[in-house]
């Protein structure tokens, strides 16, 4: 099992922050995302708690499921199935408020299970694809949140 953290701070206001985050859909903007759908509204927000989404990447298929949603600070998740196979112990974004914006953290900790080559795929492999990913991500959301039409910021 491998943890991944990647933390990105984001010249944007915490709620708007997470606002992007937590909707996937947004996720195509990064070159590595090919599609991102919400597949089962959540308790009380699309992408709240119970919430299910699929999300087609490069490396992937991954249908997730809400597991906290607690706006603008925190949600997490987990990976209910996926191809290639994984075991999916954590999915974590948490949120906070710094000069700089918003300091966003994600955290997750998976493994891919496929016979014999599991653990050399999951630690050469996986752990600097997500790492990639979840940075492209986050560069895609600072891209839309500081240098999207209508935004002052530099």
């Amino acid at each position: 099992m491998e943890t991944v953290v990647v933390e990105r701070t984001i010249d944007a206001p915490v709620d708007e922050v997470f606002a992007w985050l937590t909707t996937t859909t947004n996720y195509t903007a990064s070159p590595l995302v090919v599609r991102c759908r919400l597949t089962r509204r959540g308790e009380g927000a699309p992408y709240g708690t119970g919430a299910v989404r699929s999300h087609l990447w490069v490396v992937g298929w991954f249908r997730e499921r809400i597991t906290r949603y607690e706006p603008p600070y925190a949600t997490e998740y987990v990976v209910d199935r996926s191809l290639p196979p994984s075991r999916h112990e954590l999915g974590r974004m948490t949120f906070t408020e710094t000069d700089g914006g918003t300091l966003v953290r994600w955290t997750t900790r998976a493994e891919v299970r496929v016979p014999v080559l599991g653990a050399f795929l999951t630690r050469l492999l996986m752990r600097p694809v997500l790492t990639r990913t979840f940075g492209n991500i986050l560069a895609a959301a600072d891209t839309a949140l500081t240098r999207g039409p209508g935004r002052s910021r530099a």
